[in-house]
């Protein structure tokens, strides 16, 4: 039965956003209706009251997602994060026929980075700007055979569910525990936006291209074996088997000697290794030289990363900025400073219509109720949340996006859908009414965010939706909206977008000892009948 909800789950929720449409423009009929013969109109707007305070993240899921970071980055105000990669390979063929004395000649990586074309070169050589790169030092980057089995199913559900692998991995299961053969260490790392050359004919966008070591024949080892009989060999028959006798790669990454290091997001749901191998067809002896000349055949098979992936999210310990916040989180009056980091890292909820208001006669009246009192009377123009950046504690690195998410049914509000604006090739200037990309000052330091929140604000008056907490997130790409669960907390979720975006921000909050015009700003526009 869970599966079966969870089939229909989407149906439904389309079905729903259609009726929403639908009612929408019912209801705002339904206004004008009721206020028919009224020839004054006037357009208002009001201030209403808004906790916001701070909630820590505890370890997020990390497999399954869209990308995968690589690297160091060195956040001004939460500190270092170091972002390593366990990733499973699986052959693209089963039909292994290796012939005779095979032989291993070469093995390629290719990991495509996140770039964009930037035209050609005098030579004609293709030219690329790297996107989501992070910082410009050294890391120091090692690529090791993976002991450790990622198993697909879980079970403790009685293999049932997915099995799930989270941000604090390299802790829990500790992959350095678990290596084995030494396959590329590069102490000097860096990403390139150079165009790869792949073999004499093809050539491919930029990305990590190495070539693995075959020390004391590892490869051969791996593939060959002296059996003669090929059916014997059922480590190399299925998935299944291929992927319990191979465990894959660890992508191990450390600081560098000097500076703070660079991260990238990169794209290791289209990356493979090649394997260059080739076969005896005939030997014979040379008769001047004595020597035996061999003919062989080459030849390559392809390997996909198309099983487990997961990310290692390690935060700097000594940083205690996350974990002073949440346990100080001031839920009545609302924090003085929002700190939001994705990853293994802090959000915002967001209480609306908590407080009083001022009515028209000058009362202290209930906000939740004032604003319910005007179903008849208000037609909702628009409503935004404003968030405004604490430049004392940033330095102009924080994130471009931010992303608002109704907490109880862990999706984002309801505009986020209403928004035709989806950009899937640029996601920077995807979504870009329901939540704005950050302001910016003449010195490229951030200003503010504002995000809409007018048809789930019309929800709540004309349909009687619950009033449901909020949480303000990072995000690195506000069209990844799936769902990435958080350790040890029941139905609690984040979107994937922020589990991806390294980079984090300080806002100005909702207590009272934040300056006024700095103060989260929560403002509904709208029309009503002029008596």
């Amino acid at each position: 039965m869970k599966k079966l909800l969870n089939l229909y789950r989407p149906l439904a929720f389309l079905v729903i956003l259609a009726l929403a449409f639908t009612a929408c423009d019912r209801d705002f009929t339904t206004i004008e209706s009721d206020i028919e013969g009224i020839q004054n109109f006037e357009n208002n707007s009001k201030s209403f009251p808004i906790v916001a305070y701070n909630k820590k993240l505890n370890p997020v899921q990390t497999n399954g997602l869209t990308s995968n970071l690589l690297g160091i980055y060195n956040d001004p105000i939460f500190g270092k994060t170091t972002a390593s990669v366990v990733g499973q390979v699986v052959p693209t063929s089963f039909d292994f026929n290796f012939g005779d004395a095979p032989e291993i000649d070469s093995v390629v990586l290719i990991v495509p980075y996140y770039s964009k074309s930037a035209g050609t070169d005098a030579e004609g050589i293709n030219l690329y700007e790297l996107d989501s790169v992070f910082g410009s030092d050294e890391v120091k980057l090692s690529i090791y055979q993976n002991n450790y089995f990622l198993r697909d199913f879980d079970p403790e559900t009685n293999l049932e569910d997915a099995q799930r692998y989270y941000s604090n991995s390299n802790q829990t299961i500790d992959f350095d525990n678990h290596i084995g053969e030494l396959l590329y260490l590069n102490e000097t790392f860096k990403p390139s936006s150079l165009e790869l050359n792949i073999n004499d004919e093809q050539t491919a966008a930029p990305g990590l291209h190495v070539r693995l070591l075959n020390t004391d024949n590892f490869w051969d080892n791996l593939f060959f074996f002296d059996e003669e009989d090929p059916e014997s060999r059922t480590e190399l028959s299925n998935q299944n088997n291929f992927k319990d006798y191979f465990r894959g790669l660890y992508f191990k990454i450390e600081e560098g000697e000097t500076g703070n290091g660079n991260l990238s997001m990169i794209n290791f749901s289209q990356a493979y290794i090649l394997v260059y191998h080739s076969t005896l067809i005939s030997s014979e002896i040379d008769p001047e030289t004595g020597e035996e000349i061999e003919t062989r055949d080459e030849s390559f098979f392809r390997m996909n990363f198309s099983g487990n992936i997961l990310n290692s999210l390690e935060n700097d310990p000594a940083n205690t900025i996350i974990n002073d916040a949440d346990a100080n989180a001031n839920m009545v009056e609302g924090d003085e400073t929002l700190y939001l980091k994705g990853g293994e890292g802090s959000m915002t909820v967001l209480n609306l219509f908590s407080g009083e208001i001022l009515d028209e006669d000058n009362n202290l009246v209930n906000a939740f109720d004032y604003f319910k009192s005007k179903k008849d009377s208000w037609l909702l123009n628009e409503a935004n949340i404003t968030f405004y950046v604490n430049q004392n504690e940033v330095n102009g690195q924080e994130p471009d996006r931010v992303i608002l998410y109704d907490l109880e049914n862990n999706i984002p509000i309801v505009d986020y859908f209403f928004d035709p604006s989806t950009n899937t090739n640029n996601p920077l200037n995807s979504k870009i009414a329901y939540s704005r990309k950050l302001e910016r000052d003449e010195d490229n330091n951030g200003v503010k965010y504002k995000l809409r929140l007018t048809e789930h604000l019309n929800n709540i008056l004309l349909r009687d939706s619950t009033n449901v907490n909020l949480g303000l997130y990072v995000s690195t790409n506000v069209n990844d909206i799936q769902k990435a669960d958080v350790l040890n907390v029941n139905d609690e979720y984040v979107p994937t977008g922020a589990v991806l975006s390294p980079r984090g921000t300080a806002l100005y909050g909702t207590n009272q000892n934040v300056p006024e015009d700095k103060k989260v700003l929560f403002e509904i526009y709208f029309t009503e009948p002029n008596n």
